[in-house]
């Protein structure tokens, strides 16, 4: 996952924290954690504490309280048992997925955790149904069945090489029968889970209290004995609290001008982790609006935006233009919008707007969430009526809503034109495109289209070996670049800052860059 960490004035002399932490004792954690939790800031608040409503980056805490079956160890890019002791395919169609759970697993209250309760979890989330929800993973399911206490069978309706990576998920975290009603949600925000830690204290939008879990059975070490999470909206506030040693490790959020910053900084109390990474950025286009719904408008915008100079002047190349769903370093990544569209052309798109009979400027209005993906969005969005406008074919409003909000408003159809992040669940073209399409998705904005939900998708899922799938992916992705209803702007790349006193950060992120909180620990010994 990461490429580079960075003391920020020894870089010279430190070529890599993971060799030293790996090499005889030079440095050792402590348990003990005298000096108080791990302090980790985040602009990425939780916007529930149930895992049958979300599909976004409440995962992150999910990951470290509730478990799921399968999970990735440090290092791993394939699931892996957590939960439970072994899970394979018994059949050679991919259609029967059976796992044999770990014995006298126990929720943090005590109850006994189950095939049971495995089943009544999966099955929870499907009956809730949360529109744009996890219920959109589950597409290949057909039925869940208990064997015996330890032994549950997931009976798929087709085949689907992928599952094992939607089982571990956090969305498939095991929750308590006794505790998460099955028919509706809990709202009481407490969490009973079996994870690594426990939720000792929560404070919405502010902070999430983590203590060890001693009753937990797993694959993940635990290097502190507790972690307290605390929510930022922007991220100088949250690198101002790192730097004053209020947080020991910042990320998700970090601004462009914050990493710059941190990247040139001379204080050898702080270390950038940086890495590869596979979050995107794009806009999703409403199908019933008038104007967003025709093809020939989304493509006029696909013409005019200039996504390196968002890169550059936004984003100061911290991030990179991306002109595929699905971004570079997975198997399938294509440039379908580049080689359809090639450089910004204002002369093109005003022939694809006449070409339609469509009267300029075109009128829309573009939201955006004011406080989930960092204060940079602002600038981008800006940047983006800015090139829109100045093509003198659009005449562009610019709105934004907190997340809560936000999410609720695109739900209901609510906005034409509207930007979304996305952390990839697992580390897989199929994850780039399944959760958009279909007539529930990831969006809560249906997009049907039979080609890719019903013959490519299916056709890749079959396949073990993924790296015979690239035709099947470069097929939907030119259906997504002829249709020009999700249109990518760039690809993201990993930064955690910490204090040069904390360690295990750069093992911290799995594939889908949840961080793991239990790889952090402070260093006790040079």
């Amino acid at each position: 996952m990461f490429n580079r960490i960075r003391r920020l004035r020894q870089v010279a002399a430190i070529a890599s924290i993971s060799s030293l932490v790996a090499g005889c004792g030079v440095l050792s954690s402590d348990s003990t954690d005298e000096q108080g939790p791990i302090v980790v800031g985040t602009t990425a608040a939780p916007s529930t504490l149930d895992p049958a409503a979300a599909w976004d980056s409440s995962w992150e805490l999910f990951r470290n309280i509730y478990q799921t079956l399968l999970s990735y160890p440090s290092g791993s890019t394939a699931p892996e048992p957590d939960a439970a002791e072994s899970c394979q395919f018994t059949d050679a169609s991919n259609m029967k997925y059976q796992c044999e759970l770990r014995e006298g697993l126990k929720f943090s209250d005590g109850h006994t955790l189950d095939a049971k309760a495995v089943k009544y979890s999966i099955d929870r989330i499907r009956k809730i149904n949360v529109n744009g929800g996890p219920a959109g993973l589950l597409g290949s399911l057909e039925r869940v069945q208990v064997l015996n206490d330890r032994e549950v069978v997931f009976h798929l309706n087709k085949a689907d090489a992928t599952f094992p990576f939607v089982l571990a998920t956090p969305a498939m975290s095991i929750v308590d029968p006794a505790d998460y009603p099955a028919d509706k949600l809990r709202e009481d925000g407490t969490i009973v889970g079996s994870g690594p830690y426990t939720l000792e204290s929560y404070e919405e939008g502010k902070r999430a209290e983590l203590v060890k879990n001693e009753g937990y059975q797993g694959y993940a070490e635990r290097k502190n004995d507790a972690v307290t999470i605390r929510y930022y909206q922007d991220s100088p506030p949250m690198v101002a609290a790192l730097r004053n040693k209020e947080l020991d490790v910042a990320f998700r959020g970090l601004a462009a001008d914050d990493i710059v910053d941190l990247q040139a900084d001379d204080d050898d109390e702080l270390q950038l982790t940086e890495g590869s990474g596979t979050e995107i950025n794009y806009l999703v286009f409403n199908p019933k609006d008038p104007m967003a719904g025709k093809v020939a408008v989304r493509k006029a915008i696909a013409q005019v935006i200039d996504r390196p100079a968002i890169a550059h002047k936004v984003y100061r190349d911290t991030v990179e233009p991306l002109y595929s769903m699905v971004p570079k370093g997975l198997t399938g990544h294509t440039t379908g919008f580049f080689d359809d569209y090639g450089e910004p052309d204002a002369d093109k798109a005003r022939s694809l707007l006449s070409d339609a009979g469509i009267t300029t400027p075109v009128r829309l209005t573009l939201w955006y969430t004011s406080d989930r993906y960092g204060s940079a969005t602002k600038a981008e969005f800006e940047e983006l009526k800015s090139q829109l406008d100045k093509s003198g074919l659009f005449d562009i409003t610019l709105k934004s809503r907190p997340w809560k909000t936000y999410v609720a408003g695109y739900q209901k159809g609510e906005y034409p034109v509207f930007g979304r992040g996305w952390f990839p669940d697992f580390p897989d073209a199929d994850n780039f495109i399944a959760p958009f399409v279909g007539e529930q998705n990831a969006l809560g904005t249906p997009y049907v289209t039979p080609k890719i939900t019903e013959t490519l998708l299916p056709n890749s899922r079959a396949q073990s070996d993924r790296a015979n799938v690239v035709k099947d992916f470069e097929d939907a992705q030119r259906i997504l670049v002829d249709d020009a209803r999700l249109l990518p702007l760039w690809q993201g790349r990993q930064y955690v800052a910490a204090s040069a006193e904390v360690s295990g950060s750069e093992r911290a992120l799995d594939p889908s860059t949840i961080m793991m909180m239990g790889e952090l620990y402070r260093k006790t010994s040079w």
